[in-house]
């Protein structure tokens, strides 16, 4: 029973109005790899929501593995892939050697610097030329006012790990332009996080 699994509130609340984006950005068929799944409700929503794609979730945590495994079981959907193991700093050990998209939710402030370039390092490796990398989070932006939730989620986030906290977009950019990641896209979303494109 997926009741007796944890849940997030933030995962219910954006998932319709990144849905909306998403099926602007994704393929309509071929493999979406999930970086840093966590407890999986938004890989169980989005395979439901896009049927002609197989949505691979993956996650670093064994604990957050078992709970996707469960979600996956509960759900009983053929296009959502058994969950497996990746750490996103690592992209070399990476399982898989290709996917049509790549999307990340809500990691890269809650990461170390590392695993976010190893997100664009593996990004870049497992991709095909033209494919989406589509990410999700706040950020703060040069020459906009950045919202006081944020500037106190990102103290928080700071004083539960000094290598997390909200990223400087710019600073996001110019790491994935390195490994030919192209900016395409920036759409902002409720609750002041933001849906970025890149593209191989």
């Amino acid at each position: 029973m997926t009741s007796d699994l944890p849940a997030s509130p933030a995962s219910a609340r954006n998932r319709e109005p990144l849905l909306d984006v998403l099926r602007r950005w994704l393929p309509a068929s071929g493999t979406v790899l999930e970086i840093a799944s966590g407890l999986g409700e938004h890989a169980v929503w989005y395979a439901r929501a896009l049927p002609g794609v197989t949505w691979q979730p993956t996650d670093r945590s064994a604990e957050a593995l078992d709970i996707l495994a469960a979600r996956r079981e509960a759900a009983g959907l053929r296009n959502l892939a058994p969950p497996v193991l990746l750490d996103a700093a690592s992209p070399d050990s990476w399982p898989l050697e290709r996917a049509d998209a790549v999307v990340c939710i809500n990691m890269i402030h809650i990461s170390p610097w590392a695993a976010t370039e190893g997100l664009m390092a593996g990004a870049a490796r497992v991709l095909p030329a033209g494919a989406p990398l589509c990410l999700y989070g706040p950020y703060i932006e040069a020459g906009v006012e950045t919202a006081p939730s944020n500037l106190a989620f990102d103290a928080d986030l700071r004083r539960r790990d000094p290598a997390w906290g909200l990223r400087e977009l710019d600073t996001v950019k110019a790491l994935a332009a390195r490994h030919d990641l192209v900016f395409f896209e920036r759409v902002a979303m409720p609750a002041n996080n933001l849906c970025l494109l890149f593209r191989r």
